[in-house]
């Protein structure tokens, strides 16, 4: 399917959107024409014309999982999204490829006034409130794949938590890409309004085809006065997909952003979640994990920009490249001649599992006045020998001492995981191992 204004005029005829939403498309494909691919980070070989950007949906939006083909349930009730919806969520949605088919949302956040709605559907139905804020996070000729976002984006999530209200559980999508050649381009818009709290958990998945994938998301994120939000992510799309996402929260006063991002699958993967703290004593957090293996470039990290004064920031990032794999840390803190009595703390740790493997750290810190701490550091290691013999000799094979070492190496970001999440990582990274 080529990228061109027929292509974009026949997805927004297909949605029924406003004059408004259909030039905007055009002018992003304006802008992803006249882009070039990133300057730095790994080689990017798409071949634009070969992906399919929209595939219309086979299934009706609803509200009941019995609705929904059993071919299409089935695939969510394996991937575990069936369940965790009535044990632990406050709501739950659902993407296949293009289009959300499955929203719902427990009565009592519908009565606290709480949004939870695909991104389509919210334009529609909230147009004051969703250009408020649309696009000015995240500019669309911001890089090409935000402009390749803001030209073809289908379904995502938006949320709009009130004032002064708090949610008990979290609310979840889940996203999956079940056709080779597809591109998923949802667009995440999340508002979490002063004195609230928010925790979003999104997983996404795909099966293995020959032929390249790619997802470029976008995700703008505001944060109120005294208003936290955690989005935790655990992807694990197939090697064939190019991840390219771009991530962005902006924190007010005494506001409080986390990052919880977790990073299996994916050929490529390029993903930097930001925090720019706007708002005096705000406070941005990010806790990654990384594991490269054969074939896979992951190359993530965190942005943090300082510009209000007693802000924080902390930056943890874990990475584990085996059997060729590379894994590379690639982040920015940045604190503001604004920014005074702030501190930033960055720490980089990296477990190399053979020689065939690689990893590098590659950080810009700037402090721009007298009064803020940064600290840095960083550390590169192997499975130790002792380690390794100790759990030997009490009975364990060498492959599943191995994988105890590694998850130990991650515990720091599995402590920030719902149980189930944690348990779902476990068993990923031990599959990656072998």
């Amino acid at each position: 399917m080529k990228l061109n204004k027929k292509t974009i005029e026949k997805i927004s005829k297909i949605k029924n959107e406003d004059e408004f939403i259909k030039e905007f498309r055009l002018k992003c494909l304006e802008s992803f024409n006249n882009q070039e691919l990133p300057n730095f980070g790994p080689k990017i070989n798409i071949d634009f014309d070969s992906i399919n950007y929209y595939k219309q949906a086979q299934e009706t939006l609803t509200n009941n999982w019995n609705n929904i083909s059993n071919k299409v349930r089935e695939e969510f009730d394996k991937l575990g999204v069936i369940k965790a919806e009535k044990e632990y969520l406050d709501g739950s949605k659902a993407q296949y490829d293009s289009e959300v088919i499955y929203k719902n949302m427990i009565k009592e956040l519908e009565d606290k006034k709480v949004i939870f709605l695909d991104t389509d559907t919210a334009i529609k139905k909230y147009p004051k409130l969703f250009k408020k804020y649309f696009n000015t996070l995240v500019k669309y000729d911001e890089n090409k794949f935000s402009a390749l976002n803001g030209a073809v984006f289908s379904g995502g999530t938006f949320i709009y938590i009130p004032k002064n209200t708090k949610l008990d559980r979290p609310l979840q999508s889940y996203f999956r890409i079940n056709s080779k050649n597809m591109g998923q381009f949802e667009r995440t818009l999340i508002i979490v309004d002063d004195n609230s709290q928010l925790h979003y958990i999104e997983g996404c998945t795909a099966p293995y085809y020959t032929e390249d994938a790619l997802h470029a998301a976008v995700v703008e994120i505001f944060v109120g006065k005294n208003a936290k939000c955690r989005y935790t992510t655990i992807q694990n799309w197939s090697k064939d997909v190019y991840n390219l996402v771009t991530k962005r929260a902006i924190v007010e006063e005494n506001g409080t952003m986390e990052w919880i991002d977790g990073n299996i699958g994916s050929c490529v993967n390029m993903k930097y979640p930001c925090c720019i703290l706007k708002g005096k004593g705000a406070t941005g957090n990010c806790i990654t994990v990384a594991s490269a293996s054969n074939n896979q470039i992951q190359d993530t990290g965190a942005k943090m920009i300082h510009l209000a004064p007693n802000t924080k920031s902390n930056i943890i990032s874990k990475s584990i490249a085996r059997n060729g794999g590379i894994a590379t840390y690639r982040g920015t803190v940045k604190i503001a001649k604004s920014a005074k009595n702030s501190y930033a703390y960055v720490k980089c740790d990296t477990m190399i599992l053979d020689k065939e493997s690689q990893s590098d750290t590659i950080p810009t810190n700037i402090v721009n006045n007298p009064t803020s701490i940064l600290e840095h550091e960083a550390t590169v290691s192997k499975i130790a020998e002792d380690q390794l013999f100790y759990l030997m000799s009490r009975g364990i094979n060498e492959q599943t001492a191995k994988e105890l070492i590694v998850l130990g190496f991650v515990d720091t970001f599995k402590e920030e995981l719902p149980m189930e999440y944690a348990v779902e990582l476990n068993r990923l990274l031990a599959e990656n191992m072998k």
